[in-house]
């Protein structure tokens, strides 16, 4: 595992290649009790998560959006992240901070993911990404998807953030 909180944070990075490996239950149930510790808008935990590890259904997942997504047919895991708007004005913050978790607590378990929007999203002329994974994963109509997350173990090595990252012009204290 890989320690600090300023570590995983460090060494969390987009990984849009996977191995061909599945993913043991074990580290799917660590990884979904992490996210369920996320925090949210009055406690009121609206999230509803579709977990999917059928090729053929992550294959069609991966084509969400025009060419942006595709990379995602090769991962073994992929979290379709929806909240019910009906219990949770703030949905689409406390959905974002439980994917924000979730992908933390990827990079802790040694596997990479990639944030995929759907939310706002266009699938093709005529539909949007949240109306073809509605249809697909036969979601609700009162339930919003946020998201997709790939996860799998990653088959691309890339370096963690560095401290020259930090941009201090863009830190206002007090007043802008």
């Amino acid at each position: 595992m890989a320690g600090s909180v300023f570590d995983v944070v460090r060494k969390r990075r987009s990984i849009r290649a996977y191995k061909e490996q599945e993913i043991p239950k074990d580290l799917i149930e660590k990884l979904l009790t992490a996210t369920f510790f996320s925090p949210s808008s009055r406690n009121r935990r609206p999230w509803h998560f579709v977990m999917v590890t059928d090729k053929a259904m992550i294959q069609k997942l991966s084509q969400v959006t025009h060419s942006s997504s595709s990379f995602a047919s090769g991962a073994p895991l992929m979290i379709a992240v929806c909240a019910d708007s009906n219990i949770a004005g703030r949905w689409i913050e406390d959905s974002s901070i439980a994917t924000t978790i979730t992908q933390l607590m990827v990079t802790e378990l040694g596997l990479g993911s990639c944030w995929i929007q759907v939310r706002d999203n266009i699938h093709k002329e005529g539909q949007t990404a949240e109306e073809y994974v509605r249809e697909l994963l036969r979601i609700p109509p009162s339930i919003r998807v946020l998201n997709l997350v790939a996860i799998g173990y990653p088959g691309e090595e890339k370096s963690p953030h560095h401290d020259s990252e930090y941009m201090p012009d863009r830190v206002h204290w007090e007043v802008f």
